[in-house]
Parts: C-alpha cells; sequence; structure tokens
C-alpha cells in the first residue's frame, strides 16, 4: 500500500513456493527485521509445497533498486521442520523487544497431539521458538544464551515453570515456551514487553497465555490440559500441570478457535490502552482481557460481530488492527481474482468515524466456518467503552 492505493506489483509472490491445502497452511507468517530500514532483511513462515507442506522459515532481502519490491533470488532458508499432518502450524513470527525472532509452531497436527509433540522438548512442535538471527559465519542463526533449553544440558527450572526440574540433555535449545496446542497468533506488548499467546484448543476450550517479559521456560500443559481442564473430557480428575492460563472461554455459543489480535497502545484510543483484544474463528465474538488494580485478570465479551477473524497487526502508534474473510472449508472460488478479506481497525465505540463502516453484527448464519457476514452495516453492539472494529 502507498498513499491508500495498492500498488500493481506485488512486494513478493511467492504463490508457486507455497502449499495450500485445507484452511491452516499458505503463508503463515512475516516479519520485518528491526533494522529493516537499513539492511533490507524480512522473514516469512509458510508451508513449503516442493517438501509437501515442510514447515519452513526463510529470509529474503528488499531489492536494491526499488524499495517496494523485495529481491526473490536473495532467498536464504533458516530451517525447514517435517510436519505429520496438513493443521496444526502455528503461523506467527515476530521480534520481540529484545531483537530475537520468536516462531510459533503448532503441535503437528491431527487431533490430540498422537505423536506428543507439545510435550516433548526434543522437537520443536508445539512451541514457541527463538532464535537469534544476527549471526555471523556459516550458521544460518544463532541460539540466544538465556534461552531456557541453551546450554544443552540444562535442568528444567523448577516449580515456578510448573513441574520439577529434571535433566533434559536432549531439548532443542530453541525452545522459548512450550505445552501448546495451536499458537496460531501470539503478539508482545508494545509497552511492558509481555508475551501473549492465544492457544487453539482441541473440542471446548479456547485459551489465552502470557508470559512475563523476558522469561521463558514455561510449559503450558497441553495435551494433558486443555485450557484449565483435564484432557481428554472423559477424564474427571487430573493433577495440576504446566503453566495455566490467565484467561479462557468454551465452545457453548458456536465458538471454535481463538484469533489473538494484541494490545491496545495508542494515545488516542485511552479508554482501550492495556487491553488485549482476541476473536473466535466460528462465533465472531471479539474479547477484552486486562489487569485491574489488584492485578487479577478481567476477561470480558465485548462484541458479538459476524467477522471471521484470521489474523491481526499494530501499527506504529501501537493502534490494532484485524484481518477477517469470507474462507468457506473448500475451493469454491478463486482468492486472487475475487478476494474476500477485509481490514479492519479496532477504536473505541464514541470515537468512530461518521464515514466508516462498521463491523457487522453476527447472524446464526455466521456461527459456522461456512456462513458469510451479513452485507448490513449496523452498530456494533456494546456498551460506550467496549471496541468496535471498523474497516
Amino acid at each position: 500500500m502507498q498513499d491508500g492505493q495498492t500498488l500493481e506489483t506485488p512486494f513478493l509472490d511467492i504463490q508457486n513456493q507455497v502449499k495450500t491445502d485445507f484452511l491452516e497452511q499458505g503463508l503463515l507468517g512475516l516479519a520485518f527485521h528491526p533494522d529493516f530500514a537499513n539492511n533490507g532483511r524480512f522473514y516469512i513462515y509458510f508451508s513449503e509445497y516442493l517438501t509437501n507442506g515442510m514447515l519452513t522459515l526463510a529470509e529474503y532481502t528488499v531489492s536494491a533498486d526499488d524499495p517496494n519490491v523485495a529481491d526473490p533470488q536473495s532467498v536464504r532458508y533458516l530451517f525447514q521442520l517435517e510436519d505429520p499432518f496438513v493443521n496444526h502450524n502455528g503461523g506467527t513470527i515476530a521480534f520481540g523487544p529484545d531483537g530475537f525472532l520468536y516462531i510459533a509452531i503448532g503441535d503437528g497436527g491431527l487431533a490430540g497431539d498422537p505423536y506428543d509433540n507439545a510435550q516433548d522438548r526434543g522437537n520443536m512442535l508445539g512451541k514457541i521458538l527463538r532464535i537469534d538471527v544476527d549471526v555471523d559465519g556459516g550458521e544460518t542463526y544463532g541460539i540466544p544464551e538465556d534461552n531456557p533449553f541453551a546450554a544443552g544440558g540444562t535442568t528444567l527450572p523448577g516449580p515456578a515453570r510448573g513441574e520439577p526440574a529434571r535433566y533434559l540433555p536432549d531439548a532443542a535449545p530453541e525452545i522459548w515456551v512450550f505445552g501448546l496446542r495451536n499458537p496460531w497468533q501470539f503478539s508482545f506488548d508494545s509497552e511492558t514487553g509481555d508475551l501473549y499467546i492465544a492457544d487453539v484448543g482441541q473440542n471446548y476450550w479456547e485459551e489465552i497465555n502470557v508470559a512475563p517479559a523476558g522469561e521463558g521456560g514455561f510449559n503450558y500443559g497441553w495435551d494433558h490440559l486443555e485450557g484449565t481442564h483435564c484432557y481428554p473430557a472423559d477424564v474427571t480428575e487430573c493433577q495440576p500441570f504446566g503453566e495455566l492460563p490467565v484467561a479462557e472461554y468454551d465452545h457453548g455459543d458456536g465458538s471454535c478457535s481463538i484469533t489473538g489480535i494484541g494490545v491496545s497502545r495508542n494515545d488516542e484510543f485511552e479508554s482501550l490502552d492495556g487491553i488485549y483484544f482476541n476473536s473466535d474463528f466460528c462465533s465472531g465474538d471479539v474479547w477484552g482481557l486486562a489487569q485491574d488494580e489488584g492485578g487479577e485478570w478481567v476477561y470480558q465479551k465485548l462484541l458479538d460481530t459476524a467477522l471471521l477473524v484470521t489474523g491481526a497487526g499494530q501499527g506504529e502508534n501501537g493502534e490494532l488492527y484485524a484481518t477477517s474473510c469470507n474462507c468457506v472449508f473448500g475451493k469454491q472460488y478463486n482468492p486472487l481474482a475475487d478476494p474476500q478479506g477485509a481490514v479492519w481497525q479496532i477504536v473505541p465505540a464514541d470515537q468512530v468515524a461518521e464515514d466508516a463502516t462498521v463491523a457487522p453484527t453476527a447472524t446464526p448464519e455466521a456461527a459456522t466456518p461456512e456462513g458469510e457476514t451479513t452485507d448490513e452495516g449496523g452498530e456494533a453492539e456494546g456498551t460506550p467503552e467496549a471496541a468496535t472494529p471498523e474497516s
């Protein structure tokens, strides 16, 4: 986008390299290097076509002649992971406040983590990784010295990380946190540096985990727990395991899959300051999470929309954006010829621009992934303090 218009030439076209089968493959993540203005480097995470869906992290640089076009020949592969199934690939990649690159990797798919990948510290599935892309020599990336398993023979931290300390010499040094099912979207609070992880649940519960700034090694419990509840659901009693989520919601209202949005930090939107937003891909509900004056987490449903929210981002001034689509389980339309997506900004309800398109409210048809959003506009539900997405 330049001057409000979409440029005719894409920044980077990799459609012939990407495997797009089912809803959870494709181009999964994009992150620009913190020093992109000087070094022109950026990173993409995707399911690769030529290797039948291997999870791939690659580096590119911008072209020398045009800052709006990347150099496709500059590609450098950092890693590729075997993916046992097409789903649960994770997605987000982002540079943290520490300058290191964080990568969300799902547990490898199917249901119930059949290979127990999320709890296996010997592989990188079901984890968020943390690597150093600014390395010299022949290595594709480096391991930050304070990664929990960087030393190779590290003992897992004690009860503060949810389980007794033990010797794990085979743990992958890239791991930052683990015990995750499908952390499709994570984000950093741009003010505090805290890491918010929206982890997609199995059949009943969606959860949000928060790692304080600079602290790793947490075990978030999957597949022993789904949210704060025993897994499988027919297990009525289970021992406390891992670090529990700070918030969760169930599938009782037609919800199915959490999409993290981020923490609002825009000076013009004071009523939203410090609130972490997320949405649900099936119900269209938008939730807000924040800590009260006593430090207790408060989680509240703010909006009931007909949007199928797929992802999110944050502007330079701390404002939040969400992407949505009229996507379905199938290939009934060509997304290149007939784009079905939209970008929305989250603003306070009393600061919606007069000419803005307001997110449509939910209808019964929008309760499943097959449902389409309504064509009508209308005010989103909620109090004046609630947030409203606008296009």
